[in-house]
């Protein structure tokens, strides 16, 4: 008899192949059968009329802070996601010297958008070193499979101290204990090294994220202390477009070592075709040896501005200010009356510079996120709030205050910041095809009152492959390739990502026809009462992590089978053919 037995769904097993009919055996949380399977099972799912693939892994998040407290992981684990790798952009809590914990929740708060009070209540600190990290992480149970990576902006801080978060130049012995520091975690289980490259990303006080303008001598010297441990990803974010000084250094340390690197790749609304560019030079580093992968979006970073997100059109206005300060429930009474509304509207507050104006009044890139009835992430230029305030005579603000005041002051305003420069999908689709390109960059757990990513993993089997209406539709089997075998592979997690004999057994089973995304919602459940944007998912008919059924329905059934992944994972498949 076999521990768990999925019976009559169509797999869609995670290699590519055509989705086909089949059972799926599961004992001591590996797949043992795939096929006709005769025995029964301790516990059975009947997948008749539904689809059955391997759980999702996603490798873009940052639940950091969140892991060492939540043993679910949400939004992520109501989305399929069985195993999730955080420690991205070079953020993180490990190494943390006591005198610098409050320094790195400020740099986390303000790069990642996480609550800083949430972080310092939840956070506990039983740690100092990032071995340290990594033991209390597997102390804690959790619904699902979580690996990390070293980050540098706490490691720089913890060698170099203040000069280290001010950017100064590394000295050759700051490298070369920044080295060590790194080769130690990754001998510990990290899956890689991680830093960010773009001056989107910056501490509270201003500052560029520590390591943004490090040399080559720096990231050469400690990417090659993953070259010594022998494994690791080296994890960029970057400003969509990576100097050819930069590029060459990159591709050099990734010929020479044989490690995969990888780069957070969008489109750039000032120069709409550079992700080409970027594509070429991966290409042209790919011919001479060197292991690079750019990491891509499903749709546009797209913030959901409401009354109770971080920002949004009217936060600059005194009229707000003056009752931005009270309980949502207060403020609601007040943005009801009609002469707040007047005052707020008829306030002339001049655009900030930079990114604050295209947040406060770039009406040409709003829209309505919720269209007859539907959440549409793929609006057409002519359905932006500008568009829709000249037909109708009236001020875009005006528009844009009625729309946030619909759903009891619950409505919300999709702008799409990045990625969307052309008002399509067809760049994502044809990043989509590259040979060079990964799925990526939810931001899972991160970007908490503006940002609400973590659902890419069903958009992508509800907008790519069933609902697109404006271009090219996927095939089911290429996306869930996508999200399985494929990220995976990039972080050696070469046991999970295939539903085959000898894997291990995460699995989703899905109704593929009911799969749906509910509209994102502001809820206050971390610790300190601090908020978040969440989205739910409908359709997930259970979710299995190492053989064991963790979501039935949507609802978790509180077991708890997730592990600390330490380093790259060999695959039994590949182990048995030998």
């Amino acid at each position: 008899m076999h521990d768990l037995v999925i019976r009559n769904g169509m797999l869609v097993d995670g290699t590519g192949a055509p989705p086909r009919r089949a059972d799926v055996a599961v004992d001591a949380g590996l797949v043992t059968q795939v096929g006709e399977v005769a025995a029964k099972g301790r516990r059975e799912i009947d997948a008749a009329g539904l689809i059955v693939t391997p759980g999702w892994v996603d490798i873009h998040t940052h639940y950091d802070g969140q892991a060492t407290w939540d043993a679910y992981l949400s939004p992520s684990c109501w989305h399929g996601v069985t195993t999730v790798v955080m420690g991205n952009c070079g953020v993180g809590f490990a190494p943390a010297r006591p005198d610098r914990h409050d320094w790195l929740i400020g740099l986390m708060e303000s790069v990642e958008d996480i609550p800083g009070a949430a972080l310092a209540e939840g956070i506990k600190w039983d740690w100092e070193t990032f071995p340290e990290y990594m033991d209390s992480l597997e102390r804690k149970p959790r619904v699902l499979d979580i690996a990390t990576q070293a980050p540098h902006g706490a490691i720089r801080a913890y060698v170099m101290g203040e000069r280290g978060a001010r950017n100064e130049p590394a000295t050759p012995e700051d490298i070369v204990e920044m080295a060590k520091i790194t080769r130690e975690a990754v001998e510990a289980g990290a899956l890689g090294f991680s830093t960010s490259r773009t001056q989107l990303h910056r501490a509270k006080d201003g500052e560029a994220m520590p390591g943004t303008f490090a040399g080559a001598d720096e990231m050469i010297g400690i990417g090659e202390a993953l070259g010594q441990a022998g494994h690791g990803v080296f994890e960029m974010a970057s400003d969509m477009a990576i100097p050819e000084d930069e590029f060459a250094w990159m591709t050099a340390f990734a010929a020479k070592t044989g490690l995969p690197v990888t780069y957070g790749l969008l489109q750039s609304p000032g120069a709409p075709d550079k992700w080409r560019d970027m594509l070429a030079l991966t290409d042209k580093a790919r011919a001479e040896g060197a292991n690079i992968t750019a990491q891509i979006a499903c749709r546009p970073t797209g913030m959901v501005l409401g009354w109770q997100s971080t920002v949004h059109p009217f936060v600059r206005k005194s009229a707000y200010r003056a009752i931005a300060h009270l309980p949502f429930a207060e403020r609601l009474v007040h943005l009801k009356d009609p002469a707040v509304r007047e005052a707020i509207l008829s306030e002339d507050a001049p655009p900030p510079p930079g990114i604050g104006a295209i947040l406060t009044h770039g009406f040409k890139t709003m829209f309505r996120l919720e269209r007859n009835g539907q959440l549409d992430y793929e609006p057409r230029a002519e359905d932006s709030i500008a568009a829709e305030a000249e037909r109708a005579g009236c001020k875009p603000d005006e528009i844009v205050y009625d729309m946030l005041m619909e759903n009891d002051g619950r409505g919300y305003i999709y702008l799409p910041l990045l990625n969307y420069a052309q008002f399509n999908f067809d760049h994502i689709a044809e990043m989509m095809h590259h040979p060079a390109t990964v799925l990526s960059l939810s931001d899972g757990g991160a970007h908490c009152g503006v940002i609400c990513d973590a659902s890419f993993p069903t958009y992508m089997l509800t907008h790519w492959v069933r609902d697109r209406a404006r271009g090219e539709r996927l095939s089911l089997e290429k996306v869930v390739s996508m999200q399985t075998r494929d990220t995976a592979k990039l972080y050696g997690l070469n046991d999970r990502g295939v539903v085959a004999p000898g894997m291990k057994a995460d699995l989703n089973v899905i109704d593929f026809e009911a799969l749906s995304i509910r509209a994102p919602e502001m809820v206050f459940d971390l610790p300190a009462d601090g908020r978040r944007l969440v989205q739910r998912a409908d359709g997930y008919r259970a979710t299995v992590v190492s053989g064991v059924v963790t979501f039935e329905n949507g609802e978790a059934t509180g077991d708890l089978p997730g592990k600390l992944i330490r380093g790259p994972q060999a695959s039994p498949v590949a182990m048995a053919a030998e």
